[in-house]
């Protein structure tokens, strides 16, 4: 990918986390402590090899660290629960947003027709 197409995904990326962002009514500490005792509760489900639920409110990351836990059921490390819980501070911070935009954006500007 060139400087210039990594420009144009960056731009695209932003413009289009920018207008979600618009979109959507600010998140609020309630917000952000419901979904910590959702992860919590979904966490300790899943190391009780429940397998975890899913239409929560838990980004996609999230999720998939939790099925990483259960899927080590009975033996889930403590790093395993260490990324499933970087993976939701991930979510808090927006991190996890910000990078799947951006690996849409790439994917799209490598998609486009050269010329």
């Amino acid at each position: 990918m060139t400087a210039a197409t990594m420009a144009m995904a960056a731009a695209v990326a932003a413009a289009v986390t920018a207008a979600m962002v618009a979109e959507r009514p600010a998140r609020g500490r309630d917000d952000d402590e419901r979904l910590r005792r959702v992860f919590e509760a979904v966490l300790a489900q899943t190391l009780s090899g429940t397998g975890p639920l899913t239409c929560t409110g838990l980004d996609e990351d999230t999720e998939n660290a939790l099925w990483a836990v259960w899927e080590a059921y009975p033996h889930a490390s403590a790093e395993l629960v260490q990324a499933a819980r970087r993976a939701f501070a991930g979510q808090l911070d927006g991190s996890n947003a910000a990078r799947w935009h951006a690996d849409l954006a790439r994917a799209v500007a490598e998609r486009r027709p050269r010329g």
